[in-house]
């Protein structure tokens, strides 16, 4: 369950991409003691299912980053801004490299446009990615450079993307004092999970007894970062005054495992019969991707607390009971 702690009361909160599966949950712990209006284009929905479109607190929107005046009305009258509206999975950006570009980049511009000109933004998240690090990121820090793959390597469009939107909102803060943070999520999965995560993947097909497909080797290295955790911390960062002007990396070191053992983790928990097949992709993908997390830890006071067995146990009992 998740842990009870609320750390914003009774303001009004803007989540772009907020029927995503992020989004879903930070709209959940949210709406009790907040009103929430979500600003989305249903591409994925993850917020009706779970009956939350009907909350008395949230309002949902369907619109687009992408169309400035229904930014600026979206953002009439929040206090805080939580932008995760993207493009987002491999195999959907290297179908659509440059929509992905285009809506991060444009759409992370017309968010910030119309917080900063509102007057009123207390705090504005940018939802950014670990994959900034590149293929091989092995306790990267926030202060560690970053790694851009070759250019016209559809792969990277996406991490290129929001690196840019990183700069964009550290910019906004240094030249306005505007109160932007930027988060770095790694691997994040649980309940409610939509689109092309492995976990999704695993757990669905494990549960219906179907193989379970593995790009190549399937040594690929993930930390995975449960739901729960991910959702905390931006709390925080809502919270802490001392978030603001700053990206964080957000994810689980110890919850590190190759791709090919997370499959069978998921086979073992859930008592499948599933068989592991290994698929041959010949796309670009990283190698290895594991966060320090110091800078949360001292800064916020933020630490991943739910280990990777919980956390899938967690999932599977969900997707089980769906």
């Amino acid at each position: 369950m998740p842990r009870v702690t609320t750390f914003l009361e009774g303001a009004h909160v803007l989540i772009t991409g907020g029927a995503g599966f992020i989004g879903s949950h930070l709209v959940e712990r949210l709406a009790p003691k907040n009103r929430v209006r979500v600003l989305d284009i249903m591409r994925r929905d993850a917020l009706r299912p779970a009956g939350l479109h009907d909350h008395p607190n949230v309002e949902l929107v369907i619109g687009d980053v992408m169309d400035k005046a229904a930014v600026a009305r979206a953002v009439e009258g929040t206090d805080v801004v939580i932008h995760m509206a993207s493009i987002a999975g491999v195999d959907t950006v290297l179908k659509h490299p440059v929509d992905t570009m285009r809506i991060s980049l444009l759409g992370t511009m017309n968010l910030l446009e119309a917080a900063h000109e509102s007057g009123r933004c207390k705090r504005f998240i940018d939802f950014s990615t670990s994959e900034v690090f590149g293929r091989y990121a092995y306790h990267v820090t926030e202060f560690d450079s970053t790694t851009l793959g070759a250019v016209g390597e559809a792969r990277w469009t996406y991490a290129v993307a929001k690196l840019a939107t990183e700069h964009l909102a550290m910019n906004y803060h240094k030249q306005y004092g505007f109160p932007a943070v930027s988060i770095r999520p790694f691997n994040i999965y649980g309940p409610r999970q939509v689109g092309e995560g492995a976990v999704h993947h695993f757990i669905v097909r494990a549960l219906r007894g179907e193989s379970l497909n593995i790009h190549n080797d399937g040594a690929q290295i993930r930390s995975w970062c449960y739901i729960d955790d991910i959702v905390e911390a931006v709390l925080t960062t809502l919270h802490d005054e001392r978030a603001t002007g700053h990206a964080f990396n957000i994810g689980n070191p110890r919850s590190t495992v190759t791709i090919y053992n997370l499959a069978r983790e998921i086979v073992r928990l859930s008592s499948s019969s599933s068989r592991i097949e290994f698929v041959e992709w010949n796309h670009m993908d990283v190698g290895l991707r594991v966060p320090a997390v110091e800078k949360a830890q001292t800064l916020l006071d933020w630490k991943a607390k739910v280990d990777l067995e919980e956390g899938l146990l967690r999932t599977i009992y969900w997707y089980r009971n769906r």
